[in-house]
């Protein structure tokens, strides 16, 4: 699926024929599509930057939210402005529906290729993903949402032991609207509770 991309967005390198969102990390000159750039990210947290473009928010912003996101009370990753959610949305494959599951192996210790890196001044090998991404490896999409939040309510979670280094956008304030990106992808068993459920439910 393709989507135009958005004015805020020409001039952005692509790969691909995708935009390059500011966030992500650059190995070994390419774009590693779904790993963030620590720095950056931290700077358009800070900054109140969109992700994408890295131009400032304006009045209003959308914050990508999974499940997992709201039990904890924020979204880990930057914002989008209104205008580049949608060409996210559209060109993201867990957030299009493509992907169907979590990636297995850390992209950050490997090449864009999926090929060891074998630069040696490469400080890539020594990096480990999160405890989200960790957890995540391999298992099936979730559900992933879009909440528009008014600038005014722009509020970042630090974590106690880091104050400087925010985890997240807080999600403890109102919400202007909520769009569903893509619903959950079922485990097996849950797949065929769902054919058993609509069997029953067509008389088969």
């Amino acid at each position: 699926m393709t989507a135009p991309i958005p004015v805020r967005c020409i001039g952005r390198p692509l790969a691909g024929g995708l935009v390059v969102p500011w966030v992500s990390l650059i190995h070994n000159g390419h774009a590693v599509f779904g790993s963030l750039d620590a720095d950056r990210a931290r700077r358009a947290f800070l900054q109140r930057l969109c992700q994408i473009c890295s131009q400032p928010l304006q009045e209003r912003f959308f914050v990508i939210v999974r499940p997992a996101d709201q039990q904890q009370g924020y979204s880990p990753e930057p914002a989008l402005h209104p205008e580049c959610q949608p060409y996210t949305a559209a060109n993201c494959p867990m957030l299009n529906g493509t992907a169907t599951h979590y990636r297995t192996r850390p992209v950050l210790a490997s090449h864009p290729a999926g090929r060891p890196c074998t630069d040696p001044s490469c400080p890539c090998p020594e990096l480990t993903p999160d405890e989200g991404h960790a957890a995540r490896s391999g298992s099936p999409a979730d559900r992933y949402e879009a909440w528009m939040i008014h600038t005014r309510n722009y509020r970042l979670v630090f974590p106690p032991d880091q104050p400087e280094l925010p985890s997240g956008i807080g999600l403890d304030v109102p919400v202007l609207r909520q769009r569903v990106l893509r619903t959950a992808t079922l485990t097996p068993e849950q797949q065929h509770l769902m054919d058993l459920w609509h069997a029953l439910m067509n008389g088969s």
